[in-house]
């Protein structure tokens, strides 16, 4: 298990995000968008897709009007599982609608159509993902894994791992220096000072 954790952190792990837009060529376009920027996309073009995927995601991504429902109540739902990003994007661009998704807990709200402002959409989910990093303080999330270090626990997918003290002091470390080379005489000090 610790060895596949490393493994992961050494190619680096990616964000999650749900998409949910009824329109199929908008979807697959930000799709392939996301994924060049290297992010794990799952998408959806309705609230049934949406509640076929029971995974949490890094971020959402929801349009307002669905075939089947709207956005709004997909956004109420996240909430309660999730303090993830949530950015409506959506043809809705009357005052009452953005208030409503901000004030029900979205984090961002990007009007369509927005072909000549794409760089915008992508620097505002960085920015929202990079936020919700810097604020996690106790909590590290990345894809599937969850680490709890108030409470000394590792969730994948929302299923425990089991972890020797060693192995969650060597997780610890490998977080608080994401991005870096960690020498091996940190480990050794840190371990078995």
């Amino acid at each position: 298990m610790l060895r596949e954790l490393v493994r992961v952190k050494e190619v680096g792990l990616v964000y999650r995000i749900m998409i949910v837009e009824d329109d199929r060529e908008l979807r697959e376009t930000l799709k392939e968008l996301l994924i060049l920027k290297n992010y794990d996309v799952i998408t959806s073009g309705s609230v049934k897709e949406f509640d076929e995927h029971t995974d949490i995601y890094d971020m959402y991504l929801l349009d307002v009007k669905l075939p089947d429902g709207d956005g709004f109540d997909i956004c109420e739902r996240i909430r309660h599982n999730s303090d993830a990003p949530i950015i409506f994007i959506t043809s809705c661009d009357d005052e009452e609608s953005i208030i409503k998704g901000l004030d029900m807990g979205g984090d961002d709200y990007v009007t369509k159509p927005f072909h000549n402002a794409v760089s915008e959409l992508l620097s505002r989910i960085s920015a929202n993902l990079r936020r919700r990093d810097m604020n996690s303080g106790d909590v590290y999330n990345k894809g599937s894994l969850s680490v709890h270090f108030d409470q000394y626990k590792l969730y994948r997918d929302g299923k425990e791992l089991k972890l020797s003290s060693n192995e969650w002091d060597i997780i610890k470390i490998l977080i608080e220096n994401k991005g870096r080379v960690v020498r091996r005489d940190v480990f050794f000090d840190r371990l078995w000072d």
